[in-house]
């Protein structure tokens, strides 16, 4: 493995129950993170013990969005819906009930939301009049993580099928459904460098599929212990980080996809369960995980 260097810089403490999920405000010193005592909470990176509460759900929060363009910020509110945040005014201006189905991930593109749910549906939904346009129902198992791709004009839902489907981002279209995972895909995301699509989950490997021949299988690693539940690029594309069931993040090469290092507790006081999500800052390169065991950390990474 190589010699990458790793410090731990800060640990953010104050949620009460398992922190499910992180959100960034690009190019800014700030990220968001939700959890399952239903606050959402900003903060800064420069100041580590001033967390800001955002809002305070009833129930569980495993989904983000921020829009900075609009400074807002979209909550999915498990069992009731979404509700945008004016940022600036740190208030609510607006919600929209959709299902009683846990909220998994929201993507925010052209002024929509695209919204997966625990009942296998994706929410359409128009942001500015907080209108549901389209339901994409092909399943009913949980759709779980979805990435966007805007070269290809398209966006991938990973569910708990086992399966990932691609859809067309304009006409909403299903244009391919790849099968290989053997559980539920937990992550995927649309590699930055390459053609590839790369996703993982509960099944603990790592799959990539070739763009350029129909998400045809390029790759397969069996990478973690236990289930994988996020991955993310660095901000210059040459490396991805996973985390895990198994309590680790694990770095990798992007173009070979080598193991470059495990950062856990015994070798970095990383986090003592389950690591749920990953967000790599471009603001200053530092590495954000949050984790089961209510904590965030900020890690260093040196290559």
């Amino acid at each position: 493995m190589s010699a990458i260097q790793v410090s731990k810089l800060h640990t953010f403490v104050g949620h009460k129950d398992s922190i499910y999920t992180i959100e960034p405000l690009e190019s800014m010193p700030y990220f968001f993170s939700g959890a399952g005592d239903g606050m959402v909470v900003k903060w800064d990176f420069n100041e580590p013990d001033q967390g800001q509460l955002v809002a305070k759900m009833q129930n569980s929060v495993y989904a983000l969005q921020s829009i900075p363009e609009r400074n807002q910020l979209v909550i999915g509110h498990n069992f009731q819906g979404i509700h945008v945040i004016d940022l600036k005014e740190n208030k609510e201006i607006g919600s929209l009930a959709l299902s009683n189905a846990a909220i998994f991930d929201i993507k925010y593109v052209s002024n929509k939301l695209l919204v997966g749910t625990g009942s296998g549906k994706v929410y359409i939904v128009d942001l500015d009049g907080l209108r549901i346009l389209e339901v994409l129902e092909t399943t009913h198992k949980s759709a779980r993580c979805i990435s966007l791709n805007a070269d290809y004009n398209e966006f991938a839902v990973g569910y708990s099928d086992h399966n990932i489907r691609v859809y067309d981002l304009s006409s909403h279209s299903l244009k391919f459904e790849l099968a290989g995972h053997t559980n539920s895909v937990f992550t995927v995301g649309y590699h930055p460098q390459l053609p590839l699509l790369i996703s993982a989950g509960r099944d603990a490997h790592i799959k990539a599929w070739d763009l350029k021949h129909s998400y045809q299988p390029h790759q397969d690693i069996a990478a973690h212990m236990y289930a994988i539940n996020h991955l993310e690029f660095s901000p210059n594309g040459h490396h991805f980080v996973t985390c895990s069931m198994d309590k680790s993040i694990k770095v990798w090469d992007a173009q070979e996809f080598k193991l470059l290092k495990v950062i856990d507790k015994s070798r970095h006081a990383g986090h003592g369960t389950s690591v749920n999500k990953l967000y790599w800052s471009k603001y200053n390169q530092q590495l954000v995980s949050c984790s089961d065991d209510r904590t965030i950390s900020v890690w260093d990474l040196k290559f």
